[in-house]
């Protein structure tokens, strides 16, 4: 089959992938040598509700490079696929789905009901993203394809696996070796969604915000001296106060507060340090005292350098809550409004001002210190009737007009990212792992070698999160998910289980009784952990046996919740009542009703995809994985928890080596995002200028440590390459080159033996680039060996041997030349070489299984380097001196030689048709220069062009000159930045760098423009 005269993307992408598909050509062990070593990589596996986007694709294309590389060597390979589950993102997803559809919500319908409709909806719809990834061109083996649900109750037919249960397994046991807890912890809150969410789900935004100032009264009408001073001890301010000044841009967290705290140097403050002082806000017969306390965190230098406590609803105050044994009074519930439940605002206070005098009031879950007016409230609302109660009362802090203070100033509020809502930190029960104990083998890894991250500049930020680590909270108030396996049962030997008159034992009538009446307090619970229901039920009967019939003699049973097993258990007991058979009586247990982060999870990727806990032939052949392409922002989401989790539960690092990528920012390297408008969509690149142009451009622009700025240019400019390729293919063909012999010639002519050795050195420098990560200097070697050399002085070269005694070998070697290039551009741009490959010969095998070459220095002829790279620096020195003296292109000047040793006349002879044809110059003569003439050097020659009767001699001078003076001022200026001190101070490394390159481009220039210029002066 010949060759279109152009190559059609779109039809040959699909044609292609089509023909992938059907033959399994990524499967994994494909295309293996016998005895061969494994080469495996785990995709991080997107969002089952996402799709393509530019960050996905500079990832997905680096994984296939080193994926496609390493299988065409003969390594047995897996690069595994899947996809997360996504819990908020995908239930956000169906909720949306079923509010537009008018149907009832999540809770009207029920959980197992709600499930039902995440699975319809990811058989429909989830697949979006892996049908994208196959346009990019990545060569996954899509039959392993893997879901972090997999196997999970409920889940439909297709949809089986064990990820879920190795999930569990995990669960449990890290729960029985005291690894996983539940505790209480400040965590960020999203009132949206009603659940926490990760660090990662949190986007800080820069709003319009203000800030208030309020005055904490003293208690008692205390008063003290309050003095402030200049940097050299001055006295600029000296009055009596009796109050102490915070700043607030939340004035409705204010009723949670524990304390005041200043900084231990501050002076302003010592007289008052130890005493107490009173919340402006609240009914003035309940106004509570709060201490005022020394710590670090406060900033003397910013605002009045005091800062109010809320334990319950800030980071920063949490810490120094916890360091000073402040109580966390929690404020909000799951919807961000003022709680209603607990104790009145009353006794609430009371015990907070009992606390606030040292005395220990215990557990403070049920006190809620909101007034009774504005429980309910949505936080916004209560903050302005916060700000209105504590203006009334004249306890803001005045203007020099003697208005209350407000400063309005732009603050950073996190947002959730896929809410929009502001985010709330909330003191909430959750489950925990207990990092500490796990993650030193994680840093062990990396500083042992273990587990290498590149660049190595990442490392910092890896041993930064695990050596300042803090418990990880796994639990998600979310129903998609996989489902805590705990289940709770009634505490029935708990000493608060009994009726609130306190009168002794209970035997289940008078039980029956007090439950029935609302009077029994609400029982203490006991938890067992196991990965069914079935086991942990085991767990339960094993802790009845030990008490007093009839209880024993009950069945365990499960029920949805808590307030349901109150009245399974009273139905039992009536029914015993009634009947005096114990067997009546039933012990109800319910299950945790929260679901794993996802984080979780896919911290278990590695094992969890390859079978684990079965001892599956991938597990033993491809784990530890080898290398990880990942990046930068989910280092310790992802990366550092996969480390601590494997090495964790099978004691063994998950990968051999992280690989970390840049972010791609636009093309004025700008961050994208939908706000700015800057967003690129990977598709709408592929759509226009195809897949190969793609993955080209993103691969010549990930320089290590660097971020990469695309624009549509870029991509535009690789199409330009690939037409490039298809063109010098076709004249190849259409010249009769794929007829020749297959297979590494042996040529005798220059030429060719020249163009093998840089072919070799081409292989050469891409296996090491590509084994060192540096793809931007694997996608530019080849760009400048299949352009520069191959297309561009190759084919040229050829043309006039394709006729004479040389014809058949030149065929011969441009048709292993082009193999060769076409085979070393494949992992990076696999449809057009795969497109090629199949329409130059007849192929036993696919590119994708074709054999990567081996050959090396013995190719490279030293006599015919020496003699073509002669050759190619006098033809581009003459072409360079006719652009600057504006010499037209039509014009054939004469060569002369002014000066040659035995080495320069060799190749002048050898090459003179080549010289002629390529330089636009007549044959070669010796001679001498003169007037009118200017001076081209090569090594161990010298020659002239006589341009005077050719060009405008003035016209050109003053060209130059103009050109020169622009020029100059250019780098003028670029000089000036690069020796502004706050330009080196502020700018990025990057832009510095890239400042000083486009200087030294501009210092070149004008050292040629001068050149010109002086060699003008003497026409």
């Amino acid at each position: 089959m010949s060759m279109d005269k152009t190559f059609d993307a779109a039809a040959a992408e699909a044609r292609i992938a089509a023909e992938w598909d059907r033959t399994n050509a990524f499967a994994a062990g494909a295309n293996a040598k016998p005895g061969a070593p494994s080469f495996s990589v785990v995709i991080p596996p997107p969002n089952v509700t996402g799709s393509l986007h530019i960050g996905h694709a500079l990832n997905n294309t680096l994984q296939d490079i080193l994926v496609r590389w390493h299988r065409m060597r003969g390594f047995d390979t897996l690069w595994q696929p899947g996809q997360d589950h996504a819990g908020i993102a995908t239930q956000m997803v169906v909720e949306r789905q079923m509010a537009a559809a008018q149907e009832p919500g999540r809770r009207e319908i029920g959980r197992e009901a709600f499930l039902q409709k995440v699975w319809a909806w990811k058989r429909e719809s989830g697949g979006t993203i892996t049908a994208q990834l196959r346009r990019l061109g990545a060569s996954l083996d899509w039959s392993r394809n893997a879901f972090t649900m997999s196997g999970a109750p409920g889940a439909p037919q297709g949809e089986g696996g064990n990820f879920h249960d190795a999930v569990i397994r995990v669960f449990v046991d890290m729960y029985d070796k005291g690894l996983i807890y539940r505790g209480k912890r400040l965590v960020n809150w999203d009132p949206r969604f009603e659940t926490a969410i990760s660090d990662l789900e949190v986007e800080n935004r820069e709003t319009d915000g203000q800030m208030w100032h309020f005055k904490y009264p003293l208690a008692g009408g205390e008063t003290y001296e309050y003095v402030e001073r200049d940097a050299d001890g001055n006295v600029t301010l000296r009055e009596m106060r009796d109050y102490i000044s915070i700043a607030t841009t939340r004035p409705e967290t204010m009723l949670g507060d524990g304390a005041v705290a200043v900084h231990p140097d501050d002076a302003r403050y010592a007289p008052i340090v130890g005493k107490l002082c009173e919340i402006p806000v609240g009914p003035r017969e309940h106004r509570r005292l709060i201490p005022i306390i020394t710590d670090e965190y406060p900033d003397p230098d910013f605002g009045s350098g005091a800062v109010k406590i809320t334990g319950a609803h800030d980071f920063n105050d949490y810490g120094v809550a916890q360091r000073n044994g402040i109580p966390l009074y929690a404020l909000m519930d799951g919807q961000a409004r003022m709680r209603e439940d607990g104790l009145s605002y009353a006794e609430s206070a009371a015990i907070a001002t009992a606390a606030a005098r040292g005395e220990d009031v215990g557990d403070v879950s049920t006190v809620n210190l909101v007034p009774e007016e504005l429980r309910g409230l949505d936080r916004y609302e209560a903050r302005e009737r916060v700000v209105e109660a504590i203006n009334a009362e004249g306890l803001a802090v005045t203007d020099a007009e003697g208005a209350p203070y407000v400063e309005r100033k732009k603050i950073m509020q996190p947002f959730g990212d896929r809410s929009g809502v502001v985010i709330e930190p909330m003191l909430t029960d959750q489950w925990f792992v207990d990092t500490a104990k796990i993650v030193q083998p994680a840093i062990d890894a990396v500083r042992q070698g273990r587990t290498r991250i590149i660049p190595e500049q990442h490392e910092k930020v890896y041993f930064h999160w695990l050596e300042n680590i803090e418990p990880w909270t796994i639990s998600r108030q979310l129903w998609w998910g996989h489902q805590i396996p705990v289940w709770y049962g009634l505490d029935l030997e708990a000493p608060d289980f009994r009726d609130d008159q306190g009168d002794g034992e209970l035997d289940p009538v008078e039980m029956l009784r007090l439950l029935n009446d609302d009077q029994l307090v609400r029982p203490g619970e006991i938890q067992h952990c196991a990965a069914s229901f079935d086991e942990v039920r085991a767990k339960f009967f094993d802790e009845l046996a030990a008490q007093p019939a009839p209880i024993a003699a009950g069945s365990v049973i499960e029920v949805e919740d808590r307030d349901a097993a109150l009245h399974a258990f009273a139905v039992g007991l009536a029914e015993y009542e009634t009947t005096g058979d114990p067997t009546r009586i039933v012990y109800p247990v319910w299950r945790d009703p929260d679901v794993l982060d996802t984080w979780f999870s896919s911290g278990l990727w590695p094992i969890g995809t390859l079978g684990w806990p079965e001892d599956t032939p991938e597990l033993r052949k491809y784990f530890p994985t080898d290398t990880l392409i990942t990046g930068f922002d989910i280092i310790f989401f992802w990366v550092a928890r996969m480390m601590m989790m494997q090495l964790a539960v099978v004691g063994e690092v998950p990968f051999r080596t992280v690989y970390v990528h840049g972010l791609v920012r636009d093309e004025k390297g700008a961050k994208m995002s939908k706000s700015k408008g800057n967003v690129i969509d990977p598709l709408d690149l592929i759509d226009q200028f195809g897949a190969d142009a793609l993955r080209f451009t993103l691969t010549s622009m990930a320089a290590m440590g660097r971020d990469p700025k695309l624009g549509p240019k870029h991509v535009e400019a690789n199409r330009n390459f690939v037409t490039k390729i298809w063109n010098a293919t076709r004249f190849a063909e259409m010249n009769g080159v794929f007829d020749a012999p297959a297979g590494q010639p042996a040529p005798q002519h220059t030429v060719n033996r020249w163009i093998m050795g840089e072919t070799a050195r081409a292989r050469l420098a891409l296996d090491e680039a590509l084994g060192a990560y540096r793809f931007n200097d694997a996608a530019q070697g080849l760009y400048a060996f299949v352009w520069g050399k191959l297309c561009d002085w190759y084919v040229e070269f050829a043309k006039p041997l394709f006729d004479g005694e040389h014809a058949a070998e030149t065929r011969a070697t441009m048709r292993w030349v082009i193999e060769q290039a076409i085979t070393m551009l494949h992992p990076i741009m696999p449809f057009v070489t795969e497109d090629i490959w199949a329409l130059t010969g007849n192929r036993s095998t696919m590119l994708v299984h074709g054999d990567w070459p081996d050959y090396g220095p013995e190719l490279i002829d030293a006599q015919a380097d020496r003699e073509m790279n002669w050759v190619i620096g006098l033809i581009e020195g003459i072409r360079s001196a006719r652009a600057q003296m504006g010499v037209p292109a039509g014009a054939k000047l004469d060569l002369v030689v002014t000066e040659a040793d035995a080495a320069a006349r060799a190749a002048l002879a050898a090459n003179a048709p080549l010289l002629e044809r390529l330089a636009r110059v007549n044959a070669p003569a010796d001679g001498t220069a003169g007037r009118g003439m200017i001076a081209v050097a090569a090594p161990g020659a010298s020659f002239a062009l006589p341009i005077g009767d050719v060009i405008d001699a003035g016209a050109e001078t003053a060209r130059l000159e103009k050109a020169l003076a622009k020029t100059e001022k250019d780098a003028s200026g670029l000089r000036g930045r690069l020796s502004n001190p706050k330009f080196a101070q502020n700018a990025d490394p990057e832009v510095i760098e890239e400042t000083r390159g486009k200087l030294a481009d501009l210092d070149e220039d004008i050292a040629r423009t001068r050149a010109a210029l002086e060699q003008l002066r003497t026409f």
